[in-house]
């Protein structure tokens, strides 16, 4: 946190509190103040209950003291002065003096201006530099890391406790440098007791996290919403978070710290709130309750510690928790929303489908993906060749003496490319021209083609998808069908050139197949 905000914080508290008495045990003298930031001045400002005197020409001078037993500050000492000169005048001054380890932009700053901005504020959960990449080019103002689909991305194993501290650190390091936007990361119960757990607050930290959710299962952990969770003591929960808070004020940072408890289905509902009343005492600066199950208990959950940020978790798919909207959240006093599987889902799903379409012999349609343009944009190649242009050298240009030359012939390439792309997706026709040796090699008389008079013919394949979108529309000429099932492997068993024979005399269109393969895709071929 920098000098900067803590001024303009101290200045507001000021402002309003200035109306009313200013509690008495608050004001001490010159030698300091003690203040537990996080639970003491935030709170009590937003709530209004310090508040100066109305009295004439009044002047008090506090010295506060930062980085008590829950503090989050790397400032030895700050003071701040103030006094009324008359009933519309006001006079403040304030000094500070310390080490200021974050810079104003730094990602715990960014993250606790969205955590003090109206309304709620909703962040995916990435597993990967590219999906929160992703993230971010969505205009999300943050996001989450989620150990569930970090497990099933880097390990292909389920959330149970199995992925260690050090693979997530690596995987949440790949994605911090990734992006500018804040990013919240998933430490699970700190992977040990209170010292581990000071460790790898300390690792988030240096990893670029601006923010860490910790929660109170024993290990091993278990995914949220999935059966066998249980949790630590009460006890033993509340002093990890307050060993959080104590390595947040040794590293000299402002990192977030999201308690997170599961005691909802491992214990009781009323547990799961008395620990996050407990949590909040201890300094944490979001609270989470996993798997609440109803409207009900999420409006209860709100309701404890009111002036802390509270987290939502709306896991897509079948959780215990229901699914609210935006608006419905911030209505029920949510701050902050997850959402863990979206991303890894729809992954899995689209890498299914692809799949499936390259067992059947072809690609996946162009609507499914992005052109390999896109991909290339989306990964920075584009930024990557103009950056490149700043540090070329005269050596460079005389490596090749066509390079320039081919740099243009593969732009216009490109340019081509990107031409016929965009043609394709507005119309899937497709036509093939065969190539006159191929043409030659048949030859259009009847004499060396095995197909007498059908080059005069067409062959039209269609595929249609069982979504009914148009998956491919093919024309060929008729004579040319020893590559026909190199396009299309499902006609592979199927005797053409004896239809061909059948209807070779018929003058018009006429069906010749029409059937659905093993995906579901209606395939129709018709001679022309």
């Amino acid at each position: 946190m920098s000098l900067g905000y803590v001024r303009d914080f101290i200045l507001k508290c000021l402002w309003d509190m200035f109306e009313t008495e200013f509690p008495s045990d608050w004001i001490k003298n010159e030698s300091g103040l003690e203040l537990n930031w996080l639970e003491k001045a935030r709170r009590v400002v937003r709530e209004r209950a310090m508040k100066v005197s109305a009295v004439g020409n009044a002047s008090v001078t506090v010295g506060l003291t930062f980085g008590g037993a829950a503090g989050a500050l790397p400032f030895h000492s700050s003071s701040v002065s103030f006094h009324r000169t008359s009933k519309s005048s006001v006079v403040i001054a304030s000094s500070f003096s310390g080490n200021d380890a974050s810079s104003p932009s730094s990602p715990a700053k960014l993250l606790r201006r969205i955590l003090d901005s109206p309304g709620v504020h909703q962040g995916p959960a990435c597993f990967d530099a590219l999906s929160a990449k992703l993230v971010q080019t969505a205009g999300f103002q943050f996001c989450f890391t989620s150990g569930f689909s970090i497990s099933a991305s880097r390990l292909a194993l389920p959330d149970t406790g199995l992925i260690s501290y050090g693979e997530i650190l690596d995987q949440g390091h790949l994605i911090t440098q990734a992006v500018s936007i804040p990013v919240i990361g998933d430490a699970d119960n700190g992977y040990g007791n209170a010292m581990n757990l000071k460790r790898t607050l300390k690792g988030y930290v240096a990893a670029g996290f601006a923010g860490i959710i910790l929660e109170d299962q024993v290990a091993p952990k278990a995914c949220g919403h999935t059966r066998g969770r249980r949790v630590v003591s009460r006890e033993e929960a509340v002093m990890k978070i307050k060993a959080a808070v104590d390595a947040r004020r040794d590293s000299g940072c402002d990192i977030v710290i999201v308690a997170r408890t599961d005691a909802r289905q491992a214990v009781s509902l009323d547990e799961a709130l008395v620990r996050s009343r407990a949590f909040a005492d201890a300094g944490a600066d979001v609270l989470f309750i996993d798997a609440l199950a109803s409207r009900e208990e999420m409006k209860a959950f709100c309701e404890v510690s009111p002036l802390v940020p509270k987290m939502a978790n709306m896991l897509e798919g079948g959780g215990k928790t229901p699914i609210l909207n935006p608006m419905e959240l911030e209505e029920i006093g949510f701050k902050i929303v997850a959402y863990p599987l979206s991303l890894i889902g729809v992954s899995i799903r689209a890498m299914q489908d692809s799949l499936i379409a390259i067992k059947g012999g072809r690609i996946p349609p162009p609507g499914s993906m992005p052109s390999f343009e896109e991909i290339k944009d989306i990964l920075g190649f584009n930024a990557y060749y103009e950056e490149e242009k700043r540090y070329a050298t005269s050596t460079n240009s005389q490596l090749s003496k066509g390079e320039s030359s081919s740099l243009y012939s593969i732009r216009r390439r490109d340019q081509v490319d990107s031409e016929q792309t965009s043609q394709s997706f507005k119309d899937p026709f497709v036509e093939v021209i065969t190539p006159d040796d191929v043409y030659n090699k048949y030859g259009a008389d009847s004499s060396r083609n095995p197909f007498s008079g059908i080059w005069s013919r067409t062959l039209r394949v269609k595929i249609t998808g069982r979504d009914g979108f148009e998956r491919l529309d093919l024309r060929i000429p008729a004579g040319f069908l020893d590559g026909i099932t190199n396009i299309v492997p499902a006609l592979g068993g199927v005797n053409i050139k004896e239809l061909l024979d059948d209807a070779a005399e018929e003058v018009g269109g006429k069906l010749l197949i029409d059937f659905k393969d093993r995906m579901g895709d209606r395939i129709q071929v018709f001679l022309e």
